[in-house]
């Protein structure tokens, strides 16, 4: 046994990492986005924030972003943050926090929901008393639909911000609250992000304080016992974020993404389309200044999920 033990770094090591090909930046200010396909088409949801330097609302807003003509949808959602997009059949789902007054940090989970990102019907999903609630993600298992929910509070549910919390669905319309043991993780510092489902196993890729504040990855069968990847790191820092990916970026933009702080590599999301995967995460100092670049993986997302977890590495 002690044997094994000493073996199973060795075999981390010599598992091969699924292959992140970093492409570049393609915008400033913007945080939390997310790819997705709809109707045939690749599209990246985005939450703008009201400091956006192109934002001309005054206020947070939603949208989808055409990725090969680079057009936005109409917004919606105005005055919601922290959003997060999934497509489920023929209908766009989007999450998002907010109301009662508060935005980051605020009691309810709204759901946005559209078959033409055109127009959109819109429900609460959670209404917590107590609860400070930011980043959302949610995934489909098998008959059911989990949100994956980050939260501060209540402390005795929180512990150490930021920790993944978690609820269920049927309908998308009545959500349930897991048991507070069902989290991630409230020891340290580990604000959620992405979730994932495949195959038994739920994936939550988040963002822990190593060399700088890291992309890491856990897997868990019932939310409450969870295994991190002996992979790990799945993103940091690096020169590759300040490539240049969107040609239509001003001299004053690229000269930021040259000289900007770059310590963090964080709000990782993806989507599979035409056999590789498309990946956005946002890279800057992780307090204030945040920029978005985007990734490859060539390969699926089943490929991408089981490879951070290589049989014989456990």
């Amino acid at each position: 046994m002690r044997a094994l033990f000493l073996l199973l770094p060795l075999l981390a090591l010599a598992a091969e990492r699924p292959r992140i090909i970093k492409l570049g930046s393609i915008d400033l200010d913007l945080v939390e986005t997310t790819p997705v396909v709809f109707q045939g088409r690749l599209y990246r949801f985005e939450y703008v924030r009201k400091e956006y330097w192109a934002n001309r609302m005054g206020e947070e807003y939603f949208r989808f972003v055409d990725h090969a003509t680079g057009r936005p949808t109409p917004p919606f959602a105005a005055g919601y943050v922290l959003g997060s997009a999934l497509v489920d059949g023929g209908t766009v789902y989007v999450t998002g926090t907010g109301g009662k007054g508060k935005k980051w940090g605020a009691e309810q989970v709204h759901v946005f929901a559209s078959r033409d990102l055109k127009h959109w019907d819109t429900w609460t999903a959670l209404d917590l008393p107590g609860f400070s609630i930011f980043n959302t993600s949610m995934c489909k298992a098998g008959s059911r639909y989990v949100l994956m929910f980050e939260i501060d509070k209540p402390k005795d549910q929180a512990g150490v911000a930021f920790t993944a919390r978690f609820a269920t669905s049927t309908d998308l319309k009545h959500w349930e609250i897991t048991p507070p043991e069902c989290n991630y993780s409230k020891d340290r510092y580990t604000a959620p992000h992405c979730l994932r489902y495949l195959d038994g196993w739920f994936y939550d890729f988040y963002v822990e304080i190593y060399r700088g504040f890291e992309t890491r990855v856990v897997r868990s069968r019932d939310l409450t016992h969870w295994e991190s990847s002996p992979l790990n790191p799945v993103l940091q820092a690096s020169e590759g974020d300040r490539k240049i990916l969107n040609p239509h970026l001003s001299a004053s933009q690229r000269e930021h993404l040259t000289n900007d702080a770059d310590i963090n590599n964080s709000d990782i999301d993806f989507c599979e389309f035409k056999g590789r995967l498309i990946i956005n995460y946002s890279w800057g100092n992780q307090r204030g200044v945040e920029h978005l670049a985007e990734a490859v993986y060539e390969g699926t997302e089943a490929q991408f999920l089981k490879g951070w977890f290589p049989e014989g590495a456990r």
